[in-house]
């Protein structure tokens, strides 16, 4: 009498499944094309795989890019608290000077006061020691730094040949017509710089070019529109600068749309 075993294809069946990688068992297995994988040889023996080789490569960033055209928002945040944290802070390390500087500015007697001591509408006397060391100070720096054939001089390191001294003569007649004729505000702004050196300690010229007038442009920057920390010596030893100047709306939005 023959006798059957229904239940051997089961165990089979059974014993495969535990063979199998529980992986394989998830995830169906999809083959790779060759033309999905890139594979470049380096220099140093090495390998570098894409398997993506169709993917554009992003722009590299150049040495003078602006970095918040790249940078994640949320880094851009952080940078953006810790900025104003330290504008803040060092705005309060000057606070002694800043008093000082706008004690000075009322002492040279240019403002007028209505004064109510010590009766109302009393005339104040302003002695013009400071107002006359300021002026002289502003006349005799004009005179050295901003003579009439302009500020550019030139000087030849090295030996000195016909064609290097026809180009350095080219060199600074080009620099002083940009300076006297192109630049209409180098010569007020840098007047009113020489007028507030002696006052502040400190002045500063920013020179770039603007996108609005298609030219290099200098503008000079009174000492308390540039912060910086109170410690540092020079703005190489600053750990940042910070700028503040006013704009309007309208031209505000004309820099952002060229790219300024």
């Amino acid at each position: 009498m023959a006798t059957i075993d229904k239940s051997l294809p089961n165990t089979l069946m059974e014993e495969e499944l535990l063979n199998q990688n529980p992986v394989d068992q998830m995830l169906p297995e999809e083959p790779t094309s060759p033309s999905d994988v890139e594979v470049l040889n380096t220099e140093d023996g090495g390998a570098e795989v894409s398997f993506d080789p169709t993917q554009v490569n992003q722009p590299e960033i150049s040495h003078t890019s602006n970095l918040a055209d790249y940078l994640d928002e949320s880094i851009l945040n952080d940078l953006g608290s810790k900025l104003s944290e330290n504008y803040q802070e060092y705005k309060m390390s000057r606070k002694d000077w800043e008093d000082t500087y706008r004690n000075g500015l009322d002492l040279l007697g240019f403002k007028y006061v209505r004064r109510t001591e010590p009766f109302k509408n009393a005339s104040g006397v302003t002695h013009p020691v400071l107002a006359e060391a300021v002026t002289q100070f502003q006349a005799q720096a004009y005179k050295e730094l901003l003579p009439a054939d302009g500020p550019v001089r030139v000087q030849i390191l090295g030996d000195i040949t016909p064609e290097k001294q026809d180009q350095a003569n080219r060199v600074k007649d080009f620099m002083n017509y940009q300076i006297v004729d192109q630049m209409k505000e180098y010569e007020p702004e840098f007047d009113q710089m020489l007028f507030y050196l002696p006052l502040s300690g400190s002045t500063f010229k920013k020179v770039y070019y603007d996108e609005l007038l298609g030219r290099a442009v200098s503008k000079f920057i009174p000492a308390d529109d540039l912060v910086v920390p109170y410690s540092a010596t020079s703005l190489e030893d600053a750990e940042a600068v910070v700028h503040i100047f006013k704009i309007s709306k309208n031209d505000l939005r004309k820099q952002q749309l060229s790219g300024f």
